[in-house]
């Protein structure tokens, strides 16, 4: 089979989590070969034109979809999918659709609501003001950006006095943003795909704040992602085990995931990110159509726990399209 890799030419060649993109690139390149496919990757940018004519002169017979943004505006993405949805072009992971719903965090968490699907309170620029009508503290997050980008220790308000001009700042720095009460407690990433089986919600992963002071945020900030000096790089720890005492949680955990999935019209692969506070109630923080699928990735990470290595992992995101 021949497969075309698209993907996003990096728009900041300094940036760990822009990079990150080469790096899935040359695993997926690499699993292809060993499933005995080629491969011929085609970078991305805004000249779709260019894009639309590689496509046409190679004439793939799928597209492994890697495109995390488009010279570096990640509210783009979708229009890869829209545009290999009109070639009638077989593709892996999310539809046009589903990308456009779940990078605008905004529009994820009204639908969450819409779908009774618990997510934590918001507001944005058009509803902040001097009385603010939201708990502190607060966490101001930017709303298209992915991979913990504009998430540090800074991000939390803890005085709503504060608020107006620190949200002016971050949108200044990271684009339009929102403000979210911050849930304090247990943080949990849950790997989804679709297989020849049906659907499967792989190991739950909680994310462990080791050793944080007490003074300390416990939020995967972006050192924690990509910063490996960092001490929350190394202090914020993956986990796959648990007592028997989290069966339930686990349980209903799973169960959202899945109803996240059906309700967004995921297909392909995703990831949804959950906080559970003191209560055990449960918040989807986001939906990830398409996370990244490294080999440091917690995707991969949660794919080698239930058994897979790599290009088992590839060859049944390819069997999903295929099916």
């Amino acid at each position: 089979m021949k497969v075309a890799i698209a993907y996003n030419l990096p728009a900041n060649k300094k940036s760990a989590d822009d990079l990150d993109v080469l790096v899935q690139v040359e695993a997926v390149k690499k699993s292809l070969i060993e499933l005995g496919h080629s491969s011929i990757p085609i970078g991305i940018s805004l000249d779709l034109q260019s894009f639309e004519k590689k496509i046409n002169g190679v004439k793939p017979d799928l597209v492994f979809n890697l495109v995390e943004s488009i010279n570096g505006v990640e509210m783009y993405l979708h229009f890869i999918p829209v545009m290999l949805e009109k070639l009638n072009l077989p593709f892996t992971g999310a539809s046009s659709e589903a990308l456009f719903t779940t990078t605008n965090k905004v529009f994820t968490k009204r639908l969450l609501n819409t779908y009774e699907i618990r997510t934590p309170k918001w507001i944005t620029s058009k509803n902040i003001s001097d009385e603010v009508n939201i708990k502190t503290p607060c966490i101001i997050k930017p709303i298209y950006e992915d991979a913990s980008v504009g998430l540090d220790d800074s991000s939390i308000v803890y005085d709503s006095s504060k608020l107006q001009n620190e949200f002016k700042e971050r949108v200044k720095k990271y684009g339009e943003c929102f403000v979210e009460e911050f849930v304090d407690g247990r943080e949990f990433n849950i790997s989804i795909l679709d297989t020849e089986a049906g659907v499967k919600v792989l190991p739950i992963a909680e994310i462990r704040f080791e050793d944080y002071p007490d003074d300390k945020v416990k939020i995967v900030s972006y050192d924690a992602k990509w910063d490996e000096n960092s001490f929350e790089y190394s202090h914020t720890v993956r986990h796959f085990d648990f007592k028997e005492k989290d069966k339930f949680l686990l349980a209903n955990l799973e169960k959202e995931t899945l109803k996240c999935w059906e309700k967004f019209n995921l297909c392909g692969y995703a990831r949804v990110d959950f906080r559970v506070d003191k209560n055990n109630k449960i918040y989807v923080l986001e939906i990830n159509a398409n996370p990244g699928i490294a080999p440091n990735s917690g995707f991969y990470a949660a794919a080698v726990k239930y058994g897979w290595d790599y290009t088992q992992m590839i060859n049944v995101i390819l069997g999903s399209v295929t099916k």
